[in-house]
């Protein structure tokens, strides 16, 4: 049973910081790429932040230079470090799991998802 689990969300101001874990189970090495969603209130859930088994990391335009995308193999943990963090990053952030590519990810959707962390930034 493949399972994400999220945590390190919480109420942060303006500038400020945040690390996202996923810890997985369940999906040994069959996923190729793990990335990060957001979904703001009233508005659709966006692929943020992406990163397959080579190491090839994707991210949208609005977190780059902000946002790193990370995963620690052998502790099955996708990681998402926000720095200088802004009122629009505000949302629930979902960890997703995809068996094909990044560009299908981004396309169809993941195979898998967590159950979400909210993240809060405040002005």
């Amino acid at each position: 049973q493949v399972q994400l689990v999220e945590s390190g969300g919480g109420l942060v101001q303006a500038g400020g910081s945040l690390r996202l874990s996923c810890v997985t189970s369940g999906i040994g090495g069959t996923m190729n790429a793990m990335g990060w969603y957001r979904q703001a209130p009233e508005k659709q859930r966006e692929l943020v932040a992406a990163i397959n088994s080579e190491g090839t990391t994707f991210y949208a335009d609005s977190v780059k230079g902000r946002f790193t995308i990370s995963r620690d193999k052998p502790k099955n943990t996708l990681y998402l470090q926000m720095n200088n963090l802004k009122p629009n990053d505000t949302g629930v952030y979902y960890c997703a799991a995809e068996r094909d590519n990044i560009a299908s990810m981004s396309r169809y959707g993941p195979d898998y998802w967590g159950q979400g962390t909210q993240v809060t930034v405040s002005s």
